[in-house]
């Protein structure tokens, strides 16, 4: 497996970033190639053009093309083409928990940090000096020879995709650039220690685990799909571990308790035109795919927003 530890030139997406990115792809998909003319183009300056190449692609809204540059995916177009895109301005917060998801479940080139503390993370609470000696750990395991420098941007620049930029002072900037993914509180600043360097506190943090009414229903059958397209593609079911605890699973990716999945399955019985069927005995505990239903990607993305099918926004503009 290949996962990535750079590319994104410490920093974290911003809101104009995916939109303008995008853009730029669909008309020119060599638009990366000339970093000069991309500085132009996207308004920024060089390290920010290489990082706007990677988020483009670390949140599946563009990949790379043969035999060379970007092209657009089916799910960029659909969720971000200014001619009929469900969201192209990134104004809604359920796209908000979709580009986390897409961040979080890469599967051939999974973004490390994510990949890591999402899935293997064991522990309640996270400071920097513990996850920093473990991902070296890991890095070791993996056969990585990345020096902590490197791994520490990496993790800064995971946790800024979810926590406000602090001044020095420990006060939130108010006009700062901070990625929108902050918005989602995904992960809390929940109090302080003494590190390991003499005289200095360090900052602990820990992830949002609770129930998440902000996934919307129709979200999460999408994430469901996508796990199951990407992780068990040759299963007929999902068992209820698949769904809560497996690696690149929705409780997983989202810190969900169970008894909270357990409710967003069984509810999935009681709508007729819902994708799944949910099945709990004293026996088993399982997901399986509802007889006749013709839900596909694009039609679960549709319904994140409301939407029956693929074609119903462009239908209302």
């Amino acid at each position: 497996m290949n996962y990535r530890f750079s590319g994104h030139e410490t920093f974290p997406f911003r809101y104009t970033w995916l939109p303008k990115a995008y853009r730029e792809v669909r008309e020119n998909r060599d638009v990366f190639a000339d970093e000069e003319n991309a500085m132009v183009l996207l308004g920024v300056g060089k390290n920010m053009v290489r990082a706007m190449r990677f988020w483009v692609q670390a949140a599946g809204i563009a990949t790379a093309g043969k035999p060379g540059g970007y092209i657009v995916t089916e799910f960029g177009k659909q969720l971000l083409d200014p001619d009929g895109g469900l969201d192209p301005f990134l104004e809604h917060r359920q796209t908000l928990w979709l580009l986390h998801w897409k961040l979080s479940t890469h599967v051939e080139e999974p973004l490390f940090a994510w990949d890591f503390l999402l899935n293997k993370w064991a522990h309640p609470e996270m400071t920097r000096s513990d996850v920093l000696r473990q991902f070296a750990e890991e890095a070791e395991r993996l056969g990585r020879k990345l020096s902590m420098v490197t791994l520490g941007q990496h993790f800064d620049t995971f946790l800024h995709t979810y926590v406000p930029t602090r001044s020095l002072k420990g006060e939130i900037q108010e006009d700062n650039l901070d990625c929108p993914l902050v918005e989602l509180e995904f992960i809390q600043r929940i109090g302080d220690r003494d590190s390991r360097t003499k005289g200095r506190r360090e900052p602990i943090f820990a992830f949002r685990r609770e129930a998440k009414n902000d996934i919307s229903p129709e979200l999460f059958a999408f994430c469901l799909d996508d796990f199951w397209q990407q992780r068990r593609q040759k299963e007929l079911t999902l068992t209820f571990r698949d769904v809560a605890i497996a690696h690149g699973s929705p409780g997983q990716i989202f810190k969900l308790p169970e008894w909270d999945i357990r409710q967003r399955l069984d509810s999935f019985n009681s709508e007729a035109d819902a994708p799944f069927k949910y099945e709990e005995t004293a026996a088993i505990q399982r997901v399986t795919r509802r007889d006749g239903s013709q839900s596909t990607s694009p039609t679960l993305l549709a319904a994140i927003f409301g939407f029956e099918d693929v074609d119903a926004r462009r239908a209302n503009l």
